[in-house]
Parts: structure tokens; sequence; C-alpha cells
């Protein structure tokens, strides 16, 4: 009887990961909780998982927790998950106010996908791509119409990238402010700098006995500084364009500059599209957005096949002179389907091809969802592009709507996780794999009267 009751009780965790979730986002002025357990796969092997992670909303203010415990199929808890001050930190998973682009906004905790600009030094950071090492970062926007600045802290628990923006709309202090196109001309500068002790590391040694690392050759903080300039040409209800150029110089290293443009196009709440592109002129030792969505990962880590450094200052070490491209596509249909993505790629070199894509397809009466995100650095070719390596990053859920309150679905991983020396410091990452069957209880609680 005993084995029945824990055969039936594996098969009920094998099957759900029951938690309170919503499909999409959370909506204003509601407040949510979600928690759940069930059974997660980590690279082929089972782990017990329970998760907690309520949503709050209220207005223009938003916070959202995580606790997420993993245990072993033995009973012990995943020493990955509290390795450091800052994982306990990271239950509180965001406090916010307002969004990107408001007068004010204000973000502490995962920095998901952080752009200063338009993207030229610093696009789409991901400052925790892994959840075994998540960090607290900060984004603080102030726009006070005629000037203002953005900025980016990568990391509260040690010294880490850092970024601010500031920008100036200089015919808003004279009388040609409300005048067409020139009224709106915006002039920005930027400055930023990785502060991790490993940014500048070229090569060291490795011993494998003891798992410590000593470097070699340091160049130090990586600093890049830059200035922008873009220009309104048309302002309508349902159209925008606009032009842009940027600057950027890698001290100590090469510079780059690039003309873009963006065109923003709303058809009355049925379908919003929005299209940027740029031509990039890049000098040697110079590579763009060099701040990108996987730099965390491609800092700094180790080859343990070689015991080699691999690091990003290789790259830029190595960077010829080439011209380049970048594109950006943003399409929301009735708000049910949504994509994102992004490209990027030098002319003469193969392996600098550099993809975002995000998507959510979400119809309200239709009982299905599905939503992903993936991310690859160093794209040699089309048939690389969805290759899965250590240049990767991937999530993907499907899910059946039971009902309104109830979805079944299953989520896949492919991340990161950390590798530490004896001193329990991060010296590179690796790969992994998670699965997760989850049923779902969506039940927000409105705030409102």
């Amino acid at each position: 009887m005993n084995n029945k009751k824990l055969l039936l009780q594996f098969l009920f965790i094998l099957l759900t990961k029951i938690s309170f979730a919503q499909y999409g986002q959370i909506n204003q002025n509601e407040l949510l909780f979600g928690g759940g357990f069930g059974l997660t796969w980590i690279n082929g092997q089972p782990h017990y998982a329970f998760r907690f992670y309520p949503e709050f909303q209220f207005s223009k203010i938003g916070i959202g927790l995580d606790l997420n415990l993993e245990f072993t199929s033995s009973g012990k808890i995943r020493t990955e998950n509290f390795n450091e001050f800052t994982d306990y930190l990271s239950i509180i998973r965001y406090v916010r106010y307002g969004y990107k682009h408001d007068p004010l906004y204000f973000r502490i905790g995962a920095l998901d996908y952080a752009t200063l600009g338009h993207g030229s030094i610093i696009y789409l950071y991901n400052n925790s791509p892994t959840f075994d090492a998540r960090k607290i970062g900060m984004e603080f926007d102030m726009d006070f119409d005629k000037f203002g600045f953005e900025t980016i802290y990568g990391n509260f628990g040690k010294s880490g990238l850092i970024g601010i923006r500031s920008y100036v709309r200089p015919m808003q202090f004279t009388d040609l402010s409300s005048i067409p196109v020139l009224g709106k001309l915006e002039i920005g500068t930027t400055l930023s700098t990785d502060a991790d002790d490993k940014s500048g590391i070229i090569s060291g040694e490795y011993n494998p006995v003891n798992n410590t690392f000593l470097p070699l050759e340091d160049e130090g903080n990586i600093t890049i500084v830059g200035l922008d300039v873009g220009l309104p040409l048309l302002r309508t209800k349902i159209f925008n364009l606009d032009i842009y150029y940027d600057y950027a110089k890698i001290i100590k290293f090469g510079s780059g500059s690039a003309l873009g443009t963006i065109i923003d196009f709303n058809g009355i709440n049925l379908l919003t599209m929005k299209f940027r592109f740029e031509r990039r002129f890049n000098n040697e030792q110079y590579l763009p957005s060099y701040f990108n969505s996987l730099y965390e990962i491609e800092r700094f880590k180790i080859d343990y096949k070689s015991n080699n450094v691999i690091s990003k200052i290789q790259k830029l070490k190595i960077a010829n002179e080439g011209n380049g491209y970048f594109g950006e596509m943003l399409i929301s249909l009735l708000g049910n389907f949504n994509i994102i993505g992004s490209f990027q790629k030098l002319d003469r070199q193969s392996n600098s091809g550099i993809m975002h894509i995000w998507t959510v397809v979400n119809p309200e009466n239709f009982p299905y969802m599905f939503r992903a995100g993936y991310d690859k650095v160093s794209i040699k070719n089309f048939r690389d592009i969805f290759k899965m390596d250590d240049r990767s990053f991937l999530f993907v859920e499907t899910g059946y709507k039971i009902n309104k309150y109830l979805l079944f679905s299953m989520i896949y991983y492919w991340t990161y996780t950390p590798v530490r020396d004896k001193t329990d410091n991060i010296v590179g990452y690796k790969t992994q794999k998670k699965v997760e069957p989850r049923i779902s209880f969506i039940y927000p609680l409105s705030l409102s009267k």
C-alpha cells in the first residue's frame, strides 16, 4: 500500500507543477499570489521544486518576488540557489516605478533587457542570465522634457557594469522649441564601464586540481564613451519617423559609429509595428553593443577541456576594421500576438552575428498559448542560428487553457549555471537544461473598487 501511495505521489508531482500565475503580464491595480511545487529536470536529473512568486501592481508601482527552492532526489537543497548574499536579496525579483521612456522610471532587481539610448554601447543587457547566480541591479531614468538621463547599475553585490547617458534638447531652451523637426533635436553623451575584476583578462593559468585561476595578462576595466544625435523627422497619430547618429569609443581600443532610422506605426490599437535599421562603421578593435544580452556569460570563462581563458576582450583585441548592419522589429497584433526580434552582424566577419527574439501568442478566447525568448551570440551562418550551445539562451512555454483559471503548460530552459573556484568565486559558466511540467491557477485579486 505504501509503495502505491508513493507511486501516486510521484506521478502527481511529475505531471504537475502547481502555481498561481497569469497567461501574460499582471494588469493594473491587481495583486497576484503565485506559488507552486513540482518536478524539474536539470541536466537530465530530477529535482523537486518549490516556488513562490507573488506580484503586485498599483498605478505605476510594481513589485515582484521570486523564491525558488530546488531539492535533489535525496532531499538535499541545491546549494547553487543560495551561494551568495545577493541570492537571498534576489528573492525580490523587482521593485519598479513607471516604465522605460516615462518621465520617471525606476527599477531595482533583475534587469532582463536593459538598454541605454539607441543601444550602440549597452543593448538588451541581462544581469541574471542564470537562475543560480541572480543579481540585484538598478535602472533609474528621468526626463525633464528639456533634458534628462538614463542609468544602469548591473550588480550591487560586487563591482560590475555601470552606465549613464545624459541628454539635452537644446532647442527647447529657445524660441525655436515649437518648430517641427529641429525643435525636438536631442543630443546625448554616454559613459559606461565594467568594474568587474575579470572584464579585462586576456590570459591566465588555471589549476584544475585546486580549481584556482591566476591572471597573467589583464587590460583592466573596460570603459566606453559615446555621443549620439537624434532627430524626429515626422510625428503623426499613427506614424513616426526618426533618424540618429551614434559614435562610441572603447578607451585604449578602437571606435565606431552608426547611422540609423526608426519607423513607428500605430494602427489604432489593431496593429502596432516598429522597425529600426542601422548601418555601422567600425574601426579596428571595436565591437558595437559591447555590453549585450549575454555579456555576463561572455565576459570571462574557462574552457575546461583545454584550461584556456575565453573572454569578450579577446574578441575585441582581434576585431578587424569593417562595416556592419543592425535591424530590429516589433509587431503587435490586437495585443494578442507580439514578437520582437533583432539581428546584427559585421560584413566580413563570419562569427559576428547576434540575435534576439521574444514572442507571446495569447489570444483571450483561444485555448492555447505560447511564449518564448531566444538569444544567441557569435553566430557563424544560417545553420548556426538555432544550434544550442554555450552561446545560446532559450526559454519556451507552450500551454493549454483548461478553463479561465487553469493552464497546463510545459516549459523548457536552455540556460547556464556558474562554475566556482575553491573560494566560491564564479570563474565561468556551463550550460544547463531544465524542463518543467506545470499547472497554473490564474486568480488575480483586483485592488480597484
